[in-house]
């Protein structure tokens, strides 16, 4: 019963850290509004719609995985009273497949798509390239900071999974 209790916090913490993605969304979205309504240089005109397709995305993924996540926290309840052995294993493989998708994704992907928007800067002059490359590295540092939160997370409940297993 206390793996229920481990898998249930780390659904929450998860729905809570999901609401950063929203929270980022929206001042984006914000941001975009401002540079609209208040924008004067070509600079700031170049970055309405990154900062809006930045936002966009940044709510998607929130949303997305505030739903998923908040759907889980019931879904464990029912799976692990059904069967807890085949839970935990269950959760063990999905934790695993989760750390190799940080692994690759947000620790490899990520950061070279920095790097890359971070040598667009230098090498094309130009407002609208310079405010869509400056609106993907701010969106990609949100990324990081979340996720690399979730992947501490993660990393621990599936120690603590490996342990019940065990």
């Amino acid at each position: 019963m206390e793996i229920l209790k481990t898998a249930t916090d780390w659904a929450k913490s998860e729905v809570f850290s999901t609401q950063f993605f929203i929270l980022f969304g929206v001042v984006f979205v914000l941001a975009s509004i401002g540079f609209w309504q208040l924008g004067k240089t070509d600079i700031a005109k170049a970055y309405i719609i990154p900062t809006l397709v930045a936002g966009t995305l940044l709510l998607i993924i929130g949303f997305g995985l505030f739903f998923t996540n908040k759907s889980r926290i019931t879904q464990f309840e029912t799976a692990y009273n059904q069967d807890a052995s085949a839970f935990v294993k269950s959760e063990i493989v999905r934790a695993d497949k989760t750390l190799n998708e940080y692994k690759t994704i947000v620790f490899t992907v990520i950061p070279l798509i920095i790097v890359a928007a971070a040598l667009l800067i230098i090498f094309i002059n130009t407002p609208t390239w310079r405010a869509i490359s400056i609106t993907i590295i701010a969106m990609m540092i949100v990324i990081l900071l979340v996720d690399g939160t979730a992947h501490a997370r993660i990393k621990a409940y599936k120690e603590q999974l490996v342990r019940v297993d065990n």
